[in-house]
């Protein structure tokens, strides 16, 4: 079977993802970077303009948002569901960090499940000449999340991993890797994708009054560990899981996470200035949180992996 010729994509981006939009057109010469005025009235309201509206009609157009804080998400939204009613060949959304995938519970009557909430305000996006509205998100918090959008959206979910193992494959020691899970739900994310490495699990058990990380199952001693999970907040399960991981023996200890949260700038209690150099060897994310790459560049032990060529492959598809 022949292979379809490759879009033509017109890429708009949100002033956080200029970057990493940057580096996805770089990616491809079938992508060009298209331009929006984020302006504002008086009242603070959004005034914005997209550039060359017209010349979009019958093109295929995508859209870099992130929506690291409520206060950005309207002015977004006002541009994702204006896009496709310009008679746009088709719309692809790509929200590489899905913010509110940790609030998906009602554990109890009152509960709001906010991640229910954004899925279907990304379900109205209006549906374009092309058909449903292409949502690309990257690992996902929870899986069952899929189901919470509505069929005027066709969500693509895509993971960060390859780029972990990938770089785990260029380090000195990359026959002497161990990945380990901070939790159960990790290890049901992942453990598919890294099967062939040797696995540690954690998990939380309670003693008295604490919950304290003990090793579920695996053997750490004398390997390099590598804690794999989808985001990072304050950052505090990831330290219990070093301590107890180097107390049974660890060489050294690294950690990936997908999306680099640290609201707070929590990232500050792993950098090795902070006398936490035996913490973590590395500790790699990823470009779908844009403010905390800017606020950890050149900072040990991170790493950035970008998205950029996944991001690029996805708007192909």
């Amino acid at each position: 079977m022949e292979k379809s010729p490759r879009k033509q994509v017109n890429l708009f981006y949100c002033t956080e993802c200029e970057d990493l939009a940057r580096k996805v057109a770089a990616q491809s010469d079938h992508i060009t970077l298209q331009t929006i005025r984020w302006r504002n009235f008086a009242d603070g309201f959004p005034n914005l303009y997209i550039q060359n509206a017209e010349e979009l009609r019958g093109q295929h157009v995508a859209f870099l948002a992130s929506f690291s804080s409520p206060a950005f998400v309207f002015e977004q939204l006002s541009v994702i569901y204006a896009l496709p009613r310009l008679f746009v060949a088709s719309f692809t959304l790509v929200l590489p960090f899905f913010p509110t995938g940790s609030f998906e519970r009602m554990e109890e009557e009152g509960d709001v499940a906010t991640a229910f909430t954004l899925a279907r305000m990304l379900s109205n996006i209006p549906i374009s000449r092309g058909g449903p509205t292409s949502l690309v998100i990257y690992d996902i918090h929870a899986l069952q999340e899929r189901f919470y959008f509505g069929d005027e959206v066709l969500p693509l979910f895509e993971t960060g991993i390859p780029l972990l193992k990938q770089r785990l494959h260029q380090l000195p020691d990359a026959d002497n890797i161990v990945v380990a899970f901070p939790d159960d739900g990790a290890w049901k994310r992942f453990h598919k994708q890294l099967d062939n490495y040797p696995t540690v699990v954690c998990a939380k058990v309670r003693e008295g009054d604490k919950r304290i990380v003990r090793i579920k199952e695996g053997n750490p001693a004398g390997r390099h560990v590598v804690i794999v999970d989808d985001l990072v907040q304050s950052g505090g399960t990831l330290i219990e899981c070093q301590k107890v991981l180097t107390a049974h023996g660890a060489a050294q200890v690294s950690a990936y996470v997908t999306h680099g949260v640290f609201p707070n700038h929590s990232w500050e209690r792993f950098t090795h200035k902070n006398g936490f150099e035996d913490a973590f060897a590395y500790f790699w994310i990823t470009d779908s949180c844009p403010l905390t790459v800017k606020a950890i560049a050149n900072k040990a032990p991170f790493e950035v992996l970008s998205l950029a060529g996944s991001i690029a492959n996805a708007l192909q598809i």
